[in-house]
């Protein structure tokens, strides 16, 4: 191995423990695609849920969890945005791997969309009048959080793939992506948790370096896939928990 290749590895392992998640460009493709897909029903309650300033789009308020957890009364959420599996594991059990670094049980990316799904749930159907969420929070969280499970790599690609192939022209990257999507939307998805976190297979855990657009070229459809998993995957559990149209409470925020 050369002096090049030594070189490429040790900026792409840096890279890799700067990863956290899609970024921006990813959540909101992922948020556009998912509002592409849902109900009237649905997308009448989801504008209902949504913060004044979000103008009714959810897409724009999909990256509000990573730009709050650096805050101090925020902090807890760092650890809902993924989830470690052991090493020279290639596979993912929630019993096992759900726990962030103190050990807490349920506090991980699965364990977060099983706890929005039920909030959002539970208020909907009104099985219990006395839980009082936040319920614009509760959808935020779970839109976020739907598409970090499905995360396959970090943001550069996305970032790379904008710049390079559609003019950074963010509205025409979802459109293009959810051309994926719509070969998934009729297929039957176990979209409720737990979920496997796409970059637990073996597929991710054994790869090759290779020159830089080599690389770029044949990982994007496995990102711009991730994208429209997480997009059709995302409209589904809303569809499903926004069935016909109901009044809840709005948040303060």
């Amino acid at each position: 191995m050369g002096w090049y290749e030594l070189l490429w590895i040790g900026r792409l392992l840096l890279l890799m423990q700067l990863v956290h998640g899609w970024g921006k460009l990813g959540h909101y493709a992922v948020c556009k695609i998912a509002e592409g897909h849902l109900t009237e029903d649905a997308t009448a309650t989801v504008k209902q849920l949504l913060p004044d300033s979000a103008k009714g789009e959810l897409a724009s308020v999909c990256s509000w969890p990573d730009h709050i957890k650096y805050y101090y009364n925020w902090q807890w959420t760092t650890s809902l945005h993924y989830v470690d599996t052991p090493n020279f594991k290639c596979n993912y059990k929630y019993i096992r791997d759900c726990y962030d670094s103190a050990g807490h049980k349920n506090n991980c990316v699965t364990g977060a969309i099983l706890n929005y799904t039920k909030q959002l749930l539970t208020s909907y159907q009104r099985y219990n009048p006395m839980l009082k969420y936040n319920l614009t929070e509760s959808l935020l969280f779970l839109a976020h959080y739907m598409a970090d499970v499905h995360q396959v790599w970090d943001t550069m690609i996305i970032d790379t793939a904008v710049k390079t192939f559609y003019g950074s022209n963010l509205l025409i990257f979802p459109e293009i992506v959810d051309s994926t999507a719509k070969a998934w939307k009729d297929r039957p998805l176990h979209v409720f948790p737990p979920l496997l976190p796409l970059n637990s297979s073996p597929t991710f855990v054994s790869f090759s370096f290779a020159v830089l657009n080599d690389y770029f070229l044949s990982r994007l459809p496995v990102v711009e896939k991730g994208l429209a998993q997480g997009g059709i995957r995302l409209a589904s559990v809303l569809n499903r928990l926004f069935n016909f149209r109901v009044k809840m409470g709005r948040s303060s925020r």
